[in-house]
């Protein structure tokens, strides 16, 4: 059977794939345009687990809000220039709006969902396809929902490379994106005091007594020394305790004190934070391929 041009148009159409590919996959099937679509999709399966243990540490962090409520997840690719493409960024948005409207946060159950954004397709399937089709590992890393209970959603976005969504109770929008800058910018690691675990506390001041052991000074003395750089390190870590961004003369504890407001949770999502990103030397790579290339 003949392989028209219309029929390999459809068959790009419906599986985003390159021409060539689709030609093949009807010539293969003798012109059977399902048959070609059942082909590429195993293909691309096939394709999507050669990739899987390929360094995934570029992306885009994605969020999505309504109201009081907001999601924010974090999507991997193998590339920059891939992270900046409409198809991959459209992927992520998909995710993150679906995340907000189930509410789910493990990623192998959202990626089971069903997805509006591609016509009924789960996010594991638009997954497999996309990376039969860019030829790079996408990988769904993380989700995170957040929920306000009589305030604000603060939420900020630096190049889709950080994202930040915090829960402000009676606070306003305005504070809610001041707070959720300060996140990005000062990196706290908790809420208040409080919110610190105890095991991190006690490693912290474990650490603090043995610098201080060395100082030759009365136990006393090391113990209000020692007491007194906890202070200081809850200041750096906790969000109320660190001086605000926009005016480091007063603190976020201040800043939310005179508006009657305050802070239920946050998250801080950085673009490959935590992976181990393979190093790659250039010009010894070029060197290794043309010193190859003469041999042959």
């Amino acid at each position: 059977m003949a392989i028209t041009a219309a029929m390999v148009k459809e068959l790009r159409e419906r599986t985003g794939a390159g021409m060539m590919e689709c030609k093949k996959a009807l010539v293969e099937a003798e012109g059977n345009l399902e048959a070609a679509v059942e082909a590429m999709r195993i293909s691309g399966l096939a394709k999507a687990d050669k990739k899987a243990g390929r360094v995934a540490a570029e992306g885009v962090v994605a969020l999505a809000v309504d109201g009081t409520k907001a999601a924010m997840v974090e999507v991997n690719c193998e590339t920059d220039f891939v992270s900046k493409g409409d198809d991959f960024a459209a992927f992520a948005q998909a995710v993150a709006d679906l995340a907000l409207a189930s509410g789910e946060t493990d990623v192998a159950a959202l990626s089971a969902m069903e997805s509006a954004a591609y016509e009924g397709k789960t996010i594991e399937l638009t997954r497999q396809e996309m990376i039969a089709r860019i030829g790079e590992n996408i990988q769904v890393r993380r989700a995170f929902v957040i929920e306000s209970a009589s305030g604000a959603i603060g939420q900020y976005s630096h190049g889709g490379r950080i994202g930040v969504l915090v829960a402000v109770e009676n606070g306003d929008a305005d504070l809610g994106k001041d707070l959720a800058m300060h996140i990005a910018a000062s990196r706290p690691s908790f809420v208040n005091n409080e919110d610190v675990d105890a095991e991190t506390v006690e490693r912290e001041r474990r650490i603090l007594m043995a610098e201080a052991a060395d100082s030759g000074k009365p136990q006393e003395i090391i113990e209000k020394m020692v007491d007194g750089r906890i202070r200081k390190f809850f200041a750096e870590i906790t969000l109320v305790g660190q001086p605000f961004v926009k005016d480091p003369e007063i603190t976020v504890a201040k800043l939310l004190g005179d508006k009657g407001a305050s802070v239920s949770g946050f998250m801080r999502f950085e673009v490959g934070e935590g992976i181990e990103k393979e190093e790659v030397d250039f010009a010894t790579e070029v060197m290794q391929q043309a010193a190859a290339s003469s041999k042959s």
